[in-house]
């Protein structure tokens, strides 16, 4: 069992940057792959980046590459570093924790965060 809490959402305005964290807990969090999506009001969830389990491959939606950055720590966070933030990037960011699988897909993840609200205004 893995349990995720996200931290670090907030209001921002467009140009600026934000870190959320997600700490998890649970005996193999090392062994998950680790992901971030977020959901706009009225819109479906969507995939925003994810890590593999030893850190070794990073994979980013087209929309943020180049301007979030993933990150895991051995001390069962994982960080999604979020620049040049846009008025689109608005949205409800969710932690996620999964096994084998295509990344992007939700259905790959099998734990999940209570989600943190990202406000970016124009």
């Amino acid at each position: 069992q893995v349990q995720l809490v996200e931290s670090g959402g907030g209001l921002v305005q467009a140009g600026g940057s934000l870190r959320l964290s997600c700490a998890a807990s649970g005996r193999t969090f090392s062994s998950y792959t680790m992901g971030w999506f977020r959901q706009a009001p009225g819109k479906e969830r969507e995939f925003v980046a994810a890590i593999n389990w030893y850190a070794a491959y990073t994979y980013y939606a087209d929309s943020v590459k180049g301007r979030f950055t993933i990150s895991r720590d051995n001390a069962k966070n994982t960080y999604l570093q979020m620049n040049s933030l846009k008025p689109e990037d608005t949205a409800v960011y969710y932690c996620a924790a999964g096994g084998g699988g295509v990344v992007a897909e939700s259905a790959t993840y099998d734990y999940w965060g209570q989600g943190t609200q990202v406000t970016v205004s124009s």
